[in-house]
């Protein structure tokens, strides 16, 4: 039986806690489709918006984990997102279908690493690719606070029940120009 929640983090989106059956065992899944206001003037989607889907599928990670939109409120707590890297890898057009998956990389007492892939929707070749740090934080304070015990058992059990990958190439990497003609400094 599904056990569909809604209204994540306010955004409107709904999860089913029960898609890691539906999904290859991957728990962290969203669906989405290029909306005409995503495209750009080179008529493929804008930078800002492979942005936008990642982190609406990022609150599929949070629901999993028991951040909702009433934890949020109940407890006062949340998560920023301190640095994000994308890398962008195909083009997506208006209406085309995606997927996204997402893995986690590591988690300690206050933060989290994720990384996500995007997909065409009947295709697995990669799309584009983002990469998370988020942080745990009191909304009252504004401060970095530990994860509570609930979110910590989440945590573990996600990780214990998530596809066992290798460590994505683009995790953790370096942009620069192999031979460039200029070099700062």
């Amino acid at each position: 039986m599904s056990k569909t929640k809604n209204s994540l983090t306010g955004y409107g989106l709904s999860y089913d806690s029960d898609n890691a059956q539906k999904n290859n065992g991957n728990l962290f899944y969203h669906e989405g489709i290029v909306k005409p206001e995503w495209i750009d003037m080179n008529g493929h989607m804008n930078v800002a918006y492979y942005v936008k889907a990642f982190d609406l599928a990022i609150d599929i990670h949070w629901a999993e984990l028991g951040i909702t939109k009433e934890y949020i409120e109940k407890k006062e707590c949340s998560t920023f997102s301190v640095e994000c890297h994308i890398t962008y890898q195909n083009e997506m057009k208006v209406e085309e279908k995606y997927h996204i998956s997402s893995q986690i990389l590591a988690y300690d007492e206050k933060r989290i690493h994720v990384f996500q892939t995007m997909y065409k929707q009947g295709s697995e070749e990669t799309i584009a690719t983002a990469e998370w740090m988020n942080l745990h934080v009191n909304l009252k304070t504004r401060k970095v606070s530990e994860w509570p015990k609930t979110v910590m058992q989440q945590l573990e059990k996600v990780c214990e029940m998530q596809p066992q990958i290798t460590w994505p190439d683009e995790a953790g990497k370096k942009m620069k120009i192999k031979k460039p003609i200029y070099v700062l400094g």
